[in-house]
């Protein structure tokens, strides 16, 4: 393969760079502000090496379980906190709460318009695979976003009704073509929500938006928070799991589903130790602050080399996703390829699209990652369908960001320079 000169691609990624220092500026200082947080967690519950240890068969009296979440729960700002190994996905930890809550003849409305892929299979939405909601007699609805993509209050407050108990907001896009949901906007909704009478259960899928900005949901008014350890608060260390915060009558309501009822969130054994996670928390805010300078950086070049991208480089952002429009399938092949061939792992496997679990359309993923399939790790992924636009997010550092972007600049010069 003929290569662009090396200067000439240097030179791209140079300008960009200077042209976004503003922006990296303000990322830092926000990363500066939640590790502060962080640090002050740890402090405050007196983390110590005696925390570390694993725990076995039903994982009574696991004090290091316990610990972390009461640090999970000062940082995100709930009342607790669930922090659980046996959690495999954001969509498995979004089911337990959702169908720990919900009940035959309650109703789930989304206020942010039509969920992510899983969220559609799990509610019921599309398919009818075994154990979905509907199967329960729970019913789920959507409002449209508006125009703008901004969540139709007027729209929210129509649609619910005596059988609503739970409103979802799913705070990345997804693969929709529309804006994240940032937090100003999620508070000042809440702020009206929770003036009702009686006022629905407030669900936010936090997964991609973790120390991206300075508070969370829990904080600005959500009564329950979840998300995926794989993803943002993992640090990239993290093996598995995921995270639920809010109030504690609710946590005991997910834990019951999660394990069993009566048996709640005392169970649940620590298998791995437990300083990983303790430590991949702590790191969180810093390698957010790098998937941030990495999304800004790709969204850059691609938009310096005529691409349409979202968010747009400068734009304030509220999750790690960056989207590119690439517009045909060969291009997005090209692209996942290079990026997979400029992973740490698996680098000489090539990507194919495939069908997942789900998902609806076929979906391509690069992901050589040292924990399989964690996002937050410089990974990126595609449904194959028009207008073929492709999904970056994650990096363990900003500097294998970059040279993973230098590859793939390289493989795409016949086309694109």
């Amino acid at each position: 393969m003929s290569t662009i000169p090396e200067t000439k691609i240097h030179k791209l990624i140079r300008a960009a760079e200077e042209d976004l220092q503003p922006v990296f500026a303000v990322f830092e200082e926000r990363g500066l502000q939640n590790q502060e947080r962080m640090l002050a967690a740890f402090q405050e519950e007196r983390v110590g090496t005696h925390h570390f240890t694993a725990s076995t068969g039903y994982g009574y009296g696991d004090a290091g379980r316990t610990t972390l979440e009461r640090v999970f729960a000062r940082v995100f700002g709930g009342e607790a906190a669930l922090v659980r190994q046996q959690i495999v996905s954001g969509t498995h930890i979004i089911h337990c709460c959702l169908s720990g809550i919900l009940r035959p003849g309650d109703e789930l409305l989304f206020a942010t318009g039509r969920p992510y892929d899983t969220l559609r299979t799990i509610t019921g939405l599309e398919g009818n695979v075994p154990g979905n909601l509907r199967e329960f007699g729970i019913t789920t609805k959507t409002v449209p976003l508006q125009a703008d993509g901004r969540i139709d209050l007027d729209g929210v407050l129509r649609a619910i009704t005596p059988a609503t108990k739970v409103i979802a907001f799913q705070r990345s896009c997804g693969y929709e073509h529309r804006p994240s949901v940032g937090l100003d906007e999620l508070a000042a909704i809440f702020t009206r929500l929770r003036r009702l009478d009686d006022c629905p259960v407030l669900f936010v899928d936090n997964c991609y938006g973790e120390f991206t900005e300075t508070r969370e949901p829990s904080g600005v008014g959500a009564h329950l928070t979840a998300g995926s350890l794989m993803k943002n608060p993992g640090g990239g260390w993290i093996p598995s799991g995921g995270y639920v915060v809010g109030e504690t009558h609710l946590i005991k309501q997910v834990a019951a589903r999660l394990y069993a009822p009566g048996l709640e969130d005392e169970v649940g054994p620590s298998l791995l130790n437990l300083r990983l996670f303790f430590q991949g928390f702590f790191d969180a805010p810093h390698r957010v602050t790098e998937m941030l300078k990495a999304a800004a950086l790709f969204a850059q070049v691609f938009q310096d080399l005529g691409f349409s991208v979202a968010p747009a480089p400068k734009a304030e952002r509220t999750d790690i996703i960056q989207r590119i429009d690439l517009g045909s399938a060969e291009l997005l092949l090209k692209v996942c390829r290079s990026l997979q061939q400029a992973s740490p792992v698996e680098s000489y496997v090539s990507p194919e699209p495939a069908a997942m679990p789900g998902y609806q359309n076929k979906v391509v993923m690069a992901a050589g990652t040292f924990v399989s399939g964690a996002t937050s790790e410089l990974s990126a992924d595609a449904p194959i369908t028009p207008p073929y636009s492709l999904y970056v997010q994650g990096c363990l550092s900003y500097f294998h960001a970059k040279l993973a972007l230098v590859r793939i600049l390289t493989a795409l010069h016949s086309d694109i320079i």
